[in-house]
């Protein structure tokens, strides 16, 4: 998964959905087919895209994946990874999600942090052992109460600098998903007003480097709301497939907008 400077900014959105843990192994396996069918009956997400679709299933569920997945431009992601490997008994390497063929690594989720006491030093090791093994650290940030866009935006900086070391050379490596905590499972996503405010004043601090993906809460019709957002990081609402394939049609046609027209993201 390429996440160089050159795909922050030029139009390229990313979609992407995690299961959690609310779908069974068989239920997965029918809902990774149908996403299969969902994008390849959309051409235009072939090749090269505008739009870049990745899924992010349980941890076993991603061998299988792998088969159902072969061939399509969807990326495979994992909802978590280990620092490294030897003797951490129920824990999975990112070498192994790397044999895997998963190509993202979903770091520092507010459900990891709150219930399995993962701190800044956690994630930062995991952060360096993704991008050891190739992979792509989609890195959760996002402030633990309602804040104003000043102090949610500096709050998030410091998440991603503490994730990082302040090694600037690692920004061109993630992907960066703004999550407020107290979006996440709300009946509504954080107002736009917010969300675009928070990610103009991160983007100002970090620079263009990577991705900067908003998640929370999101269905359709929000990506239009959000010009800032380089993509949408769904969650129960896209394990109806059909309703991923809505937010992505609504991708395909803002991805157009902005690639004609520079200033769509301003």
């Amino acid at each position: 998964m390429s996440t160089s400077g050159s795909n922050a900014g030029n139009g390229t959105i990313y979609v992407g959905v995690s299961t959690k843990m609310y779908l069974g192994y068989q239920a997965s396996l029918r809902w990774l087919s149908e996403v299969r069918s969902i994008v390849d009956d959309r051409p235009a997400l072939a090749g090269n895209p505008p739009v870049r679709v990745f899924v992010i299933p349980s941890f076993p569920v991603l061998e299988p994946a792998t088969r159902i997945l072969a061939g399509s431009p969807v990326l495979l992601g994992a909802q978590n990874c280990a620092w490294g490997d030897g003797p951490l008994t129920g824990e999975v390497s990112p070498g192994m999600l790397a044999e895997l063929g998963v190509s993202l690594v979903e770091i520092g989720h507010a459900e990891r942090r709150k219930l399995f006491a993962e701190d800044d030093a956690t994630v930062a090791r995991k952060v360096r052992a993704a991008v050891g093994h190739s992979l792509t650290p989609l890195l959760c940030i996002g402030e633990p109460e309602r804040l104003d866009a000043g102090a949610a935006a500096a709050f998030c900086v410091e998440q991603v600098r503490a994730a990082t070391g302040g090694d600037t050379a690692l920004l061109s490596r993630l992907v960066l998903a703004y999550e407020p905590v107290w979006a996440i499972g709300a009946q509504e996503p954080a107002p736009a007003q917010h969300v675009n405010a928070v990610l103009a004043q991160i983007r100002a601090e970090l620079g263009p480097d990577c991705p900067l993906i908003y998640g929370g809460s999101a269905g359709p019709g929000l990506l239009p709301q959000l010009p800032g957002a380089d993509g949408l990081f769904l969650g129960r609402f896209a394990h109806d497939a059909a309703n991923l394939g809505r937010v992505l049609d609504e991708a395909l046609v803002l991805a157009q907008t902005r690639g004609s027209d520079p200033r769509a993201r301003q």
